[in-house]
This record gives C-alpha cells, sequence and structure tokens, in this order.
C-alpha cells in the first residue's frame, strides 16, 4: 500500500493514488485549459490540455485557467506553490487549514476559498464513484481574481471566504 498521495486518506485498504474529482464539481468549474495532475486513464475530459504523470505536469509550463486536484500528501505542497505563482486556477485539497502547507501556499497567496458542504466521494479512473467518501472535510482554493469568480459562479455547496 502506498502512504503517500490520496490513497492514504482513503482507507487502509487503498491500491491507487489516483482519485478523481466527481464530475458534477468538474462541471461546475468549467471550461478549464489545464488539469496538471490529470489520470492517465481518464473516464471524461477535464480539461483542453491534460497533463499526467507521464507528463511530469509539475514541471510543465502552464498556461490559462489550471483545475488541480494534486496527489494528496506532502507533495501537495509543491503543486500549490506552482499554482499560486501562476495566479490563475483552483486547487481541491483536504482543508487541513493548521498544516504548514496551508500556512506557506493557502493562506498569503489564496483570494478565496470555498469549503465544500460535507464530505466528497471522489471517483475511480474506470468512471464509478468510490465506495465510500474522501475521509475529510475539501476546500476549492482559488488564486486569483479569475479563479474567485469561478468559485462564486460555480453553484457549488458550501462556505464561501473571500481573502484579498
Amino acid at each position: 500500500m502506498k502512504k503517500n498521495g490520496m490513497g492514504s486518506h482513503q482507507s487502509h485498504n487503498m491500491t491507487t493514488d489516483e482519485w478523481l474529482t466527481p464530475p458534477e464539481i468538474v462541471k461546475a468549474l468549467a471550461p478549464i485549459d489545464l488539469d496538471p495532475c490529470a489520470p492517465i486513464i481518464q473516464p471524461w475530459k477535464i480539461a483542453d490540455k491534460c497533463f499526467t504523470i507521464i507528463d511530469d505536469g509539475l514541471n510543465q509550463p502552464w498556461e490559462g485557467f489550471v483545475y488541480c486536484n494534486p496527489p494528496y500528501g506532502k507533495m501537495a505542497a509543491k503543486w500549490l506553490e506552482k499554482l499560486a505563482n501562476h495566479d490563475n486556477g483552483i486547487a481541491l485539497i483536504f482543508a487541513r487549514t493548521e498544516t504548514e502547507m496551508f500556512f506557506d501556499w493557502v493562506w498569503p497567496y489564496a483570494d478565496s476559498l470555498l469549503f465544500i458542504k460535507g464530505r466528497l466521494t471522489f471517483w475511480k479512473v474506470d468512471g464509478t464513484p468510490a465506495p465510500y467518501n474522501g475521509g475529510a472535510p475539501s476546500v476549492m482554493v482559488a488564486y486569483g481574481k479569475h479563479a474567485r469568480a469561478r468559485l462564486i459562479k460555480s453553484g457549488i455547496p458550501g462556505q464561501l471566504l473571500n481573502l484579498r
């Protein structure tokens, strides 16, 4: 069992780190120019351009509006740093507001946060929902004014917090 990435939060018997954003969330944020954390097998298209682990999306140039559901765990901070510097996108992460990652890359740089109501059920790469929820509350982190506007317009249930 992998101890890094999203697999570590789901259940003690998870065998993958690839967990997809629920399709209704993706639809509410569309159109999306780039998904730098796309799965290799994509049951639905999230963005016009996608980078998989093979492409190493973290080290590719990013353009346009970015949606990032990063690998969860310690590496997520690197993705948030890149998104904060890009300043035009939204990341979906756990709402662990006390963590070093939150203090380093969310609180000082994000324009808005949408604390999602309830716990999300992520989807498997075969296009089916996981049989259980993500195990923790989720938050959408918007970097840049355009991203904030997308969150406001999205209609995703939750509580919006404007930081800038």
